[in-house]
């Protein structure tokens, strides 16, 4: 990024401390409305139901992650 950044500088014809500077004042005043990422629910089984999972043993799942026979 830093070497993007002195590119960018040197295009432009100005110090690099001077695109940095914008680049701070772009973002701490930038007031739009920010919404929180969500991560997809990627749950497994029945909501509130027993956790198909729970009757593997750690060994068992493992296997099933590696594909091990």
């Amino acid at each position: 990024m830093l070497a993007r950044a002195n590119e960018h500088a040197r295009r432009t014809g100005r110090p690099l401390r001077a695109v940095v500077e914008e680049g701070l004042r772009q973002v701490l005043s930038d007031t739009g409305p920010h919404r929180p990422y969500r991560l997809p629910d990627q749950s497994v089984g029945e909501s509130g139901g027993r956790d198909p999972l729970e009757a593997y043993s750690w060994q068992d799942l493992r296997g099933v992650i590696y594909g091990e026979p």
